[in-house]
This record gives structure tokens, sequence and C-alpha cells, in this order.
């Protein structure tokens, strides 16, 4: 019997993933992947110079690096990436399960990411997400930033030990998070109802915020599916911020006056 169209996708799917590599360069990045149990590592290149700077963290992951000359460097690395002279192919990390990773804290906070493909901005809001204690960060598996050497490097670590989920669909996983007890509010700048307005009262309660790409801002199917549009309450009538430094201001406004979630 022949298999449907969708089950052979998935197959071929399962089977890239389990190919799929990604090269971490830096310092920061390469020293806190080495000491990361859950990560899988193929291959470590380092000059001498950063062989010496890790090389606590070379002993504690096992791993046998190839020390090369600066000039003879030739990880397969973006021309251009400031790489200190190291580089590290690892496997992806899975987190696991929408479910077991956004379950199980005391009102939690969620991030999800609508169509945000920037690998910096990602970057940034897992270092923010984790320094404010977010649960996750969750994107979308097509149209926003896959693990990369230059998202790892802006996370500082962060990638390491903030859950990162890419979903298939993010209305579903919306879905998914108001079944388990979430109030999910999308950010729109010309939402009546602030953030800290939409969890007066409700502090002790989960919460998602729904963030869109700059520019575009939240698709319509988002907007739809969201309990309700907020926006950062702002001193000014006019002006914008960064995804990453509005995902940042959101996970604080969502904890309530004094941080009382």
């Amino acid at each position: 019997m022949k298999k449907p169209k969708w089950v052979v996708q998935k197959e071929q799917d399962k089977k890239a993933s389990a190919r799929e590599t990604v090269w971490l360069f830096g310092l920061h990045a390469v020293r806190d992947a080495l000491l990361n149990p859950a990560r899988v590592k193929e291959r470590l290149i380092l000059t001498p110079n950063a062989e010496i700077k890790l090389a606590d963290a070379i002993s504690q992951s096992g791993m046998t690096p190839e020390v090369l000359e600066p000039r003879k460097f030739n990880a397969p690395l973006d021309p251009g990436s400031v790489h200190q002279g190291a580089a590290l192919e690892v496997k992806p990390l899975d987190w696991g399960r929408l479910e077991d990773v956004c379950i199980g804290d005391a009102a939690p906070r969620v991030i999800l990411l609508d169509r945000v493909t920037d690998p910096h901005n990602v970057g940034a809001i897992l270092r923010s997400a984790e320094v404010l204690g977010a649960s996750a960060v969750i994107g979308t598996r097509h149209h926003s930033a896959p693990e990369t050497g230059a998202l790892a490097k802006t996370a500082s670590g962060a990638l390491e030990r903030q859950p990162y989920l890419r979903v298939r669909n993010l209305a579903d996983a919306i879905r998914a998070l108001q079944d388990m007890g979430y109030i999910t509010l999308g950010l729109d700048g010309e939402a009546e109802a602030t953030i800290e307005q939409a969890v007066a009262g409700r502090e002790d309660r989960p919460v998602a915020l729904v963030l869109g790409a700059e520019g575009p801002g939240l698709r319509e199917k988002t907007r739809e599916t969201v309990d309700q549009l907020v926006r950062i309450d702002a001193a000014g009538g006019f002006g914008s911020l960064n995804v990453s430094n509005a995902a940042a201001i959101a996970l604080y406004a969502s904890r309530g006056p004094r941080g009382t979630a």
C-alpha cells in the first residue's frame, strides 16, 4: 500500500533533521555549548589561543579539538563571522514538547514569535527571556530563525539554557496554551489596552506574549487567535521598539507591579 504524501514528507523531514548540524562560533557560545551535556557535539576547531582560553570547557566536554593556526582556520562559517578562533559543529537542541516545557512553573511567562526571522533579534530575545525567567520562546518551523551561529553568538550562551521551540503552526500553539490556562496577548501598537491593564488582578495566571516581525506585525490569523491585543505603555505618542526590546519590556510588564507574579 502506497504511503500518503504527508507521511512520506514527515519521514523525509525526520531524516533531514537527523542529519542537520549547526556551526556555533565565538568563545562564549562555544564554551557554553561545550559545557552543555544535552548538546550533541560533532567537531571542534580552534586556534592555539582559543584552545588556551577554552581549556577547562574542552576538558569537561571530553572533546579532542582540531587546533589550527589562524591563517589556516577553515571552519565552514559565513565570511565576516567574528569567530574568535573557535568553531563547534553541533546538533540542534531538542527541548521536547510545548506541553512539557510550558507547564510546571508558578505563573509562567512564554514568548511566541510570529515570523521573526532575524537571528540577531531572536538571539537577543532568548537572552532577555533567560534573564527574566520565561519558560520558553516559541517560533515556527518555517519563517522563523533556526539555530545558527549568529543566533547563538547574539544569545550569549542563553541558547544552551533557554528553551527555544519551533512549532508547525503558531495558531495551534496559541490554542494549546489557552487550553493549558494561559492568557494569550498579542502585541499591537494600536491596541487600546496596555499589558499591565490586561493582566491586572490576574498576575498569578500564566501569560503568553505574541510578537510579530517589525513592520508587518502580527498576521491576521494570529490576531484572531489570541485572547486580546495589547500595547506597551509608551511615554510618547510616537516611535517604535525593536522586537527584541519589545519582548523584554513585555515580559517585565506582564508580571505586574513589583513582580507580583
